[in-house]
Formats: structure tokens, sequence, C-alpha cells
């Protein structure tokens, strides 16, 4: 991520890639919102001139093509904003990828949406972060901001096009919780992700009151589990891997009911570098948006290159280098803590997850009240 971004530590040793599942394209730096949490901290217009152009756009996408068929995520900024967009998207579709787009929803008008139909475009996500128009507008300092994203999600559904709702939770809107996933069944959303913030980029600058302890977290997701069970919208926990651990303890499946669209099978935890990677507007290639830690450039090498041979990839494919109640856990199977948290917190993205208060060797959570 252009001006945030380290240097990946050495490592010794080497991991067999595993196969490339989804691939976060920042396909450029504007947006048409100013979110308080926003994992970057600026989107302004001079940053943009550092978006990759038409031809390198489509040369990053023929190299995700030639690794895989993973699903492609045209996310930004605001991807709407970028004039090629829909070239890359049929670009994609020749390459045999899977494009799915992230939007806040405020550019979806009818001739938008009827343009993001006929191009195939697989899945859209839009964020919505409040129950209301008065939270979600707050977090994402734009008036209007939350008619216009409930009024795009109904346009697209309207179209047949599959929609997502992506929420970021906080204690601003923890107490919405059933409002919030009602409402992605009132707008009939195929999948409602919730986004537990992760400290980077303004979401690093916001008032640490406003975000969640562990010990909220930790209901929050049991919440989260519960409300899952038959629900007529696939509902998981985004950058909060021990919802994993939770769902096992629970004894509830992490697939059911509308949950077998493809574009919501991974059900490990954290898939940073695993089976998922993010490359900046400008070609730097990162694990997750969340941490910014650039395992190479697509300018140096071509993303297959990296995918396979970046040693920041190949540490964070090994559970063994784990520290901390992350290393001793006994869900680290499934969960594997966030990466991006560590990160945050100590500066060792192999570090314990801070978010998390399991203890392994006692087999619970601290106090939840």
């Amino acid at each position: 991520m252009h001006g945030m971004h380290s240097t990946a530590p050495t490592l010794q040793g080497t991991t067999a890639a595993p196969a490339l599942r989804l691939v976060f394209w920042e396909s450029t730096i504007s947006c048409n919102l100013t979110c308080s949490h926003c994992r970057r901290l600026t989107t302004d217009a001079a940053a943009s001139k550092h978006d990759l152009s038409t031809t390198q756009a489509q040369e990053l996408i023929s190299d995700i093509g030639r690794i895989g068929p993973a699903i492609l995520v045209f996310s930004g900024g605001e991807a709407l904003m970028r004039q090629d967009l829909f070239t890359l998207i049929d670009h994609a579709h020749a390459c045999g990828l899977t494009p799915a787009l992230a939007s806040n929803g405020a550019l979806i008008d009818d001739a938008m949406a009827a343009r993001i139909k006929d191009h195939g475009v697989h899945r859209v996500a839009i964020s919505l972060d409040g129950a209301d128009a008065q939270t979600h507008d707050h977090l994402r300092g734009i008036p209007g901001s939350f008619d216009a994203a409930c009024a795009a999600l109904r346009r697209l559904k309207a179209l047949g096009v599959s929609t997502q709702i992506n929420a970021t939770i906080s204690r601003l809107n923890m107490a919405q919780r059933d409002a919030l996933a009602d409402l992605a069944c009132t707008l009939e959303a195929d999948a409602l992700h919730c986004f537990i913030l992760v400290p980077v980029g303004c979401g690093g600058e916001i008032d640490p009151a406003i975000r969640l302890n562990p010990g909220e977290t930790e209901v929050f997701l049991r919440w989260l589990a519960q409300r899952s069970i038959n629900s007529p919208v696939f509902i998981k926990a985004t950058c909060a891997p021990q919802y994993h651990r939770i769902l096992r303890q629970q004894e509830i499946p992490a697939q059911h009911s509308s949950g077998n669209h493809h574009l919501s099978r991974m059900s490990r935890g954290c898939l940073a570098g695993r089976n998922v990677c993010f490359v900046s507007h400008d070609g730097e290639v990162f694990p997750c948006g969340y941490l910014p830690l650039s395992a190479g450039s697509i300018h140096q090498q071509s993303l297959s290159e990296i995918w396979s041979d970046a040693l920041l990839f190949q540490g964070l494919r090994d559970d063994d280098r784990l520290q901390g109640r992350c290393g001793a856990c006994d869900h680290q199977d499934i969960c594997g803590g966030c990466r991006a948290r560590s990160w945050a917190e100590s500066e060792n993205a192999w570090a314990e997850d801070p978010s998390c208060p399991y203890h392994p060797r006692a087999g619970q959570s601290d106090s939840c009240a």
C-alpha cells in the first residue's frame, strides 16, 4: 500500500505454493467517500496517477489467469471510478477468471447496474456499516450514502446479480447487529460478511474506545455463529479467524443453508498469503489488504513468481512459525489468528493474535461479560 508498507523480513526454507483462489485488486485509489475506518490514509486524485495503466492491468489479469481459475475482486478506492473497468472485467472473463466487484454503491444507478449485469460481474459487495442512515453515514463521511447503498443492492437484486453486504463492526454499531442481519434479509442479499476492524490506515487512527476489545469480539462472533444457523443469507466473519474456532466449539457447520455459493467457500481462518493475496493500485503485492508487508512488485516480477517464490508468503504458509497462544492453539488447523492484527500490535506477523481471548491450555476464553 503506497506510503504505508514495509519490506518483509528475510526467511529461510521453502514451501510449495498452494492454489491462489482469491485476488483482491485495488483497481484505483480514487474514492468518492471519506470513510473513517478506511485501510488507507489517503484516497486523493494525486495518488491515483500511480494506478496501473490499462495495459499493465491487462498483463496482471492475464498472469492471474495463468496461475489458475481464481476469483478476482475489483476493489478500490471505488472501483467504478476507473474508466476502463468494464474492459478489464471482460478481460478477466477471457482469462478464465470469476470477476467480482466491491463498491460503496453510490455510483450504481439503473444504468450502471445494467452495465454490471451485462458484463457478467458474478457478485457485487456493497458496504453497509449500520442498520440506519445515521450510523452508516457517520462512518462513511457522506450524507445519503446509506440510502444509495441500499438502492444499489435493490437494483442489482432486481437484475439477478448476486449481492453481498460487507459490514465493519465496532462499538458504534454492535448493538445494531440483529437489525443489520434483518436488513440483509430484507434486501435479499446472498451474503453478509461482518468485518472486525483491523487497526491499520485510518482504522489505526480511530479512537480505540470504539474498537471491540477481545471479549466483545468473542461475544459478537458467538452471536454471529448462532445467527448464521438456517439464515437465508449466508453469514460469516471476515478478518476474525477465531470465528472458525467458535463454529467448532458450538458444533455449527461452516457451510450450511445458502452458503453453497462458491464465493463463500473459503472456510479456514486467515488465508492471507495462503489462498488469498492483495495487489495495490500501484502494483505492490501483499498477503491481504490489511497486512502492510510487501511480498514484491509486479513491476519487477510477475504475480505468479511472487505467489510461488516470495519468502513472506512461504513464511505465512508455515504454521510452525506461529508464536504465543496461536503457536500452541489446538484450533490452529482452522484458525491461525489474524496476521494483520498481530503485525499492527507488535510488528511481528507471527505473534499471537491480540484480538482473541482464547487460552489453549485452559480450553476456554476469558470472560466475555
